[in-house]
């Protein structure tokens, strides 16, 4: 998919292990929210429709996390399946992949 301006956006699969979950990490849910239009419908995995690479996103979300934080970026292409998400998440799915 391009935007007007003819950038290429694809969707990236962002996913986290987050070592210290009584931490404060809305710095880091506010940084995936501005990368571009997002899912969020599990509890550790986001996916952002953007322009950014994967190490353009890790290297802008890695400011939010700690030593011990686990970061995965990967691009979507192809088929998904569900099942137990909301009739609001499979739609996100259904109209952007």
């Amino acid at each position: 998919m391009k935007t007007r301006s003819g950038t290429i956006m694809t969707l990236k699969l962002i996913s986290y292990d987050l070592s210290k979950p009584g931490r404060n990490y809305e710095d880091l849910y506010d940084s995936i929210k501005n990368i571009g239009t997002w899912w969020h419908c599990l509890e550790s995995v986001w996916i952002v429709e953007t322009n950014l690479s994967c190490g353009e996103i890790r290297d802008q979300l890695s400011a939010y996390l700690d030593g011990n934080d686990k970061l995965a970026v990967l691009t979507l292409q192809g088929g998904w399946a569900t099942s137990g998400l909301s009739q609001e998440c499979n739609d996100w799915l259904r109209n952007h992949l």
